[in-house]
């Protein structure tokens, strides 16, 4: 394999699946000719996050990160990984990703880092060998560079809209179309 969509970041095209995937903006954190690894950064889950409101005690949010193994907790957060986890994978230079929600949790109560720069998700997108690069061809997903995005920061299906404005042409009609298309 010649390339990867790993750092960069999948747009889904609408359809009337009205799936997880529907209107998603996926992070690939990994991808190589074994499949690939990644997180939606939209899909806030009410349920989830009341939930951890309850159990903690302070405001925290938890996302879809995808269809994949829902009971384990993934966070990405903005800083520097060695001063909480020696457990993580680096993203970029600004984010990494850790499921080490113990050392996160306590580097939170020691005030050694900022609830605004996690974000939490509850389970993963995952593609096994070929079968992403199945679904880009079959125009499922438009591939998008990373551009100067806060992973951390509570993003809703205005995200998605907006970078599909920011592609500009076809997508424009995309971005302002019905969530669901078949009204169309």
């Amino acid at each position: 394999m010649n390339f990867s969509y790993k750092d960069k970041i999948l747009i889904s095209t609408p359809d009337v699946s009205g799936d997880i995937f529907s209107r998603s903006v996926v992070l690939m954190i990994a991808h190589d000719e074994n499949g690939a690894f990644g997180l939606i950064l939209n899909k806030k889950n009410e349920r989830l996050s009341r939930y951890f409101r309850n159990f903690f005690g302070f405001n925290t949010d938890i996302y879809e990160g995808g269809p994949v193994e829902t009971g384990k907790i993934f966070l990405i957060v903005k800083g520097n990984p060695e001063a909480v986890t020696e457990f993580y994978t680096k993203i970029n230079k600004d984010f990494y990703l850790t499921e080490d929600l113990e050392n996160v949790t306590k580097a939170v109560l020691e005030n050694k880092l900022n609830l605004q720069n996690i974000k939490v998700f509850s389970g993963y997108s995952g593609w096994s060998a070929h079968q992403l690069e199945n679904e880009i061809y079959r125009k499922m997903w438009t591939i998008v560079d990373v551009y100067n995005l806060d992973y951390t920061l509570p993003n809703n299906q205005n995200l998605w809209k907006n970078i599909m404005q920011n592609l500009g042409g076809e997508f424009l009609l995309w971005a302002n179309a019905p969530e669901d298309v078949s009204f169309n």
